[in-house]
């Protein structure tokens, strides 16, 4: 607010500057709407707004910072004109005096991405003269789209060896405050200004370089980066191009993620990790072969079990059957096999207790009776036509139902009662 430099310096913050007292100026109730593990979510807490801050509010970009106010933890941050605004769970006293701090894992963690991105975006914009139209900091990695419809491997390559020499030249990175009338603004890099700004343009300079208009949090040099690895590009929206990168610690935490699951996949495959890709391929193919054989057998078994039925001389005018494997073309092959004008057919696959697929054939006015009551003990979902109702089951605990009744209404089609 008042100094945003204090978002700005890591040194200053590594000497002890991860805390900052200040006082509240405001705190009114408010609700945040959030996702948890997928799903939305709304808190009930309070807005807070200090007389400063060193959390950030999101914007350019770049996530919020979290922290706490006291022992309250802030669970948002966002910028309203000059003010931040802090959501936390519990009120504050207005005009109290309260300690801030920092969550410097997650602040840090933003500052080598956002000075990864400035750092990228000037290199190819000055190597290939590709500009940069947006960028997002992602929870894992993080993306530029880039002007240009594709970007070549080669350029690839030539654009990390760049960005990491820069890095390891230990490039100092400097904050600028500039007044908007000053005639250096003109002259720095910028995709505009928000309506809302008020006070002074903030620069950051990474010197001979790159200067750029923006609110965000940076390292103070490029070495504190410690490396960038640029992931590969994906086809963005209207002829662009992202460019995924990863910087700092994340790429030591890609690098042991990815240790880990190639130790992983050595056990399983019991091969080398130069040999993974092949080994992988051969057990694809041998799959689709074993899943192209094993639905010619059940192709076979269903049109056996449709004849065993009709050479059965006991048999009624009722058939039921469940089997674990299978699908819908295994049903409607023992269905077709089996004349259903005369025989009520029930078939069902799928986990026993689970979710799974059935199918009732038979005489049409029988099979339209009883489908909906069939679809509503099976919890499921489905239509009929032409004598047959099939659909998705819910659950198949509900079969020995389905069965007594169906058992029941051939029953009473036998004796004449229908």
């Amino acid at each position: 607010q008042r100094d945003s430099s204090l978002y700005h310096s890591s040194d200053r913050i590594n000497q002890g500057f991860c805390w900052f007292v200040t006082s509240v100026v405001s705190c009114c109730p408010a609700e945040l709407k959030h996702e948890v593990n997928g799903k939305k979510e709304t808190l009930k807490g309070f807005n807070v707004k200090l007389q400063d801050t060193i959390l950030f509010p999101e914007g350019g970009g770049q996530p919020d910072d979290h922290g706490l106010i006291g022992d309250v933890a802030v669970l948002r941050v966002t910028r309203q004109g000059p003010d931040a605004v802090h959501f936390v769970g519990s009120a504050l006293e207005v005009g109290q005096e309260v300690q801030v701090r920092v969550d410097w894992e997650r602040r840090f963690d933003h500052m080598q991405q956002h000075s990864g991105q400035h750092l990228i975006t000037a290199l190819a914009d000055t190597m290939f003269g590709y500009k940069t139209t947006s960028w997002e900091l992602g929870r894992q990695r993080s993306s530029i789209e880039l002007d240009t419809a594709s970007m070549k491997p080669a350029q690839l390559k030539e654009l990390e060896e760049a960005v990491n020499e820069k890095i390891r030249a230990h490039v100092p990175v400097t904050v600028q405050l500039l007044s908007i009338d000053d005639p250096a603004v003109e002259k720095v890099r910028s995709r505009g200004l928000p309506d809302d700004h008020a006070g002074p343009i903030r620069i950051i300079d990474i010197d001979g370089v790159d200067a750029n208009m923006c609110c965000g949090t940076h390292v103070s040099n490029l070495s504190h980066l410690q490396v960038i690895k640029l992931l590969g590009t994906e086809k963005g929206k209207k002829n662009k191009t992202n460019l995924i990168f990863l910087a700092g610690n994340r790429v030591l935490k890609y690098a042991e993620k990815s240790y880990s699951t190639e130790r992983s996949l050595v056990s399983l495959l019991k091969t080398g990790p130069d040999e993974h890709v092949e080994a992988v391929d051969k057990l694809q193919k041998s799959a689709k072969l074993l899943q192209k054989t094993n639905l010619s057998l059940l192709r076979d078994m269903a049109v056996l079990i449709a004849q065993n039925f009709k050479n059965d001389p006991e048999r009624g005018n009722f058939f039921s059957l469940h089997k674990k494997e299978g699908d819908n073309e295994f049903m409607n092959i023992i269905a077709n096999e089996i004349n259903t004008e005369e025989t009520l057919v029930f078939l069902t696959v799928g986990e026993e207790k689970g979710p799974g697929l059935f199918l009732l054939a038979g005489p049409g006015g029988a099979v339209s009776e009883l489908g909906p009551r069939v679809l509503e003990l099976l919890q499921g979902k489905g239509a009929g036509k032409n004598g047959r109702f099939q659909g998705k089951a819910n659950s198949l605990a509900g079969r020995g139902e389905v069965e007594a009744l169906l058992r029941e209404h051939s029953q009473r089609r036998s004796s004449g009662e229908e």
